[in-house]
């Protein structure tokens, strides 16, 4: 079951990836820990003043559609 999330989560954020190259940015999935999920913001996302909007309203609500346990995502 943990390895079907993580996989999961991966697919997930490998399918937001082509959106945020679009803005000149990208992300990574790092990992995840307890029900919080880890990603490195790349490019024009690390300077943006939207960053927090895109990975809590963004991101993690994407997540949370398949797997609502998940409490956060985490910019490392």
């Amino acid at each position: 079951m943990k390895e079907k999330r993580e996989k999961d989560i991966k697919e997930i954020i490998e399918n937001i990836r082509p959106y945020m190259n679009e803005d000149g940015g990208d992300v990574e999935f790092i990992k995840i820990d307890e029900n919080y999920v880890f990603i490195k913001l790349y490019g024009a996302c690390i300077h943006c003043g939207l960053q927090d909007n895109t990975i809590n309203y963004g991101i993690l609500k994407i997540i949370q559609e398949k797997y609502p346990e998940i409490e956060g995502v985490i910019n490392v």
